[in-house]
């Protein structure tokens, strides 16, 4: 099945944005109060759950994610479960709180003063979403942003736009108010330009690489705009001595989480010096039998990277990595039986340390680099020399150890034995990693206007 959509020019997004605008301005939306618009979003998440079939087969067709993959969780079962939880959530948020004022800044000679914070609609949201998990990405723009009374500009990458339609279909079902709702699609980049300019926009929530990040932030600092960037990646994996030989299975679950196209993922993989040979050696046996294929196909490991550019990216860094005195354990190129699509063997890289290229920058595919350390300070100081900051995974027996190496790295997010997809936990980076927060209570304040009122008397 072959799907084409015709992208929006220039002056349709100026006319999404113009209506968003309009939308916020006169109240439609942004007057209800939270309750009111609690009983809107519970119908729009209704709306969604009825799609979850057409989300799944997008999953796969768009972002070429096995349908058997893990992640396909991400792609459709979190998010449609995480609306209500989002609405609790909004719901349970005070709306106004007191300022501590101390009692002699209260009451004066000449009034008393009691001072509010008070949490409102921010305004205009342009929300541009990534192509790894097109949904997700977007959902966690989209649905805060509405639950808090702004006006959306949903731009999905043009790689994966069709799934995006999704939420306005859902948005018409549920009743949010016509212009409320807005999805544009496009396959260059003067809409997404368009978006982070206009003065009319007042926050823009973006997932992406780093360097587009950076673009966007240049974009919308003549206008002052709020930013929320959750950017690149390049996590670090420590394995304490008493838990080194779990390291095997982190490589393979890294290559056949969605052939590594993940900025959590943490694909800069530390364990001790001296048994890195037998953990090389167990990593590449653990990759050497998986299934590479159509996403379609119920057997499928590893399927596509999502383009051309982005397979020509691993063959780089593979190649840069072997130029850096690194060398390849498993992998490394092409699957020599898939004449058709952007496939990349699961490939372990051994690296002589944390300078080598591969180790420095996010790769985005099934591409695994692999570093000894002497000890556990030598491992906390690599995994902190990085210009990323999103995400850290720590594996130990030892929990007392494990907490303590945690707690050194520098990181928006750090997962000791486990980690959570939860609607309440927030996640962030750090360093070229973002700026802001998504999910959770911070993530959810990101959307609201914070305005301090006194009122005296």
């Amino acid at each position: 099945m072959v799907e084409e959509l015709t992208g929006a020019s220039p002056a349709q997004f100026a006319r999404a944005i113009a209506a968003a605008r309009t939308a916020f301005d006169d109240g439609r939306w942004s007057g209800l109060s939270m309750k009111q618009r609690g009983e809107t979003m519970r119908r729009y998440a209704e709306a969604l759950r009825k799609r979850a079939d057409r989300l799944k087969e997008l999953a796969i067709l768009e972002a070429g994610c096995p349908t058997s993959s893990t992640v396909m969780g991400a792609q459709v079962h979190a998010p449609l479960r995480m609306t209500d939880e989002i609405v609790d959530m909004f719901l349970t948020l005070p709306e106004h709180e007191e300022n501590p004022l101390p009692i002699h800044e209260r009451v004066n000679p000449y009034f008393t003063v009691q001072s509010l914070k008070l949490y409102r609609p921010l305004g205009v949201v342009s929300a541009i979403s990534a192509y790894n998990v097109p949904f997700y990405t977007a959902f966690w723009k989209v649905v805060p942003a509405l639950m808090a009374g702004d006006s959306v500009i949903l731009r999905p990458n043009p790689l994966t736009p069709i799934s995006a339609l999704i939420f306005a279909e859902a948005a018409e079902e549920a009743g949010i108010p016509k212009g409320v709702m807005n999805v544009v699609i496009e396959s260059g980049l003067e809409g997404g330009q368009l978006m982070t300019t206009d003065p009319a926009v007042d926050l823009v929530s973006f997932t992406g690489s780093c360097t587009v990040g950076a673009k966007v932030a240049e974009q919308a600092a003549p206008t002052l705009k709020r930013l929320v960037l959750e950017l690149g990646g390049k996590s670090a994996a420590i394995f304490l001595p008493d838990s080194a030989e779990r390291a095997a299975a982190h490589g393979l679950q890294l290559c056949t989480s969605h052939a590594g196209q993940g900025c959590v993922l943490g694909t800069r993989v530390f364990v001790p010096e001296e048994v890195k040979p037998r953990i090389l050696e167990a990593m590449a046996a653990a990759v050497a039998n998986v299934k590479i294929g159509v996403a379609s196909d119920p057997a499928t490991q590893l399927g596509p990277v999502i383009s051309a550019g982005q397979r020509a990216r691993c063959e780089h860094f593979t190649a840069a990595a072997v130029a850096g005195g690194g060398r390849v354990v498993a992998g490394g190129k092409r699957p020599a039986h898939m004449d058709k699509g952007f496939y990349f063997e699961p490939t372990i890289l051994d690296v002589p340390d944390n300078s080598n290229p591969a180790a420095q920058e996010e790769i985005f595919g099934p591409v695994v680099t692999v570093i000894g350390y002497k000890d556990l300070d030598h491992a906390v100081a690599m995994a902190n020399d990085s210009q990323f900051g999103l995400s850290a995974w720590v594996t130990g027996q030892d929990k007392v150890k494990s907490l303590e190496v945690g707690l050194r790295i520098r990181s928006g997010a750090v997962n000791v034995n486990g980690a959570v997809m939860s609607s309440y936990a927030s996640g962030g980076g750090i360093k070229m990693s973002g700026l802001g927060r998504e999910r959770g209570k911070e993530g959810l304040r990101e959307f609201q206007m914070l305005t301090t009122f006194n009122i005296g008397g």
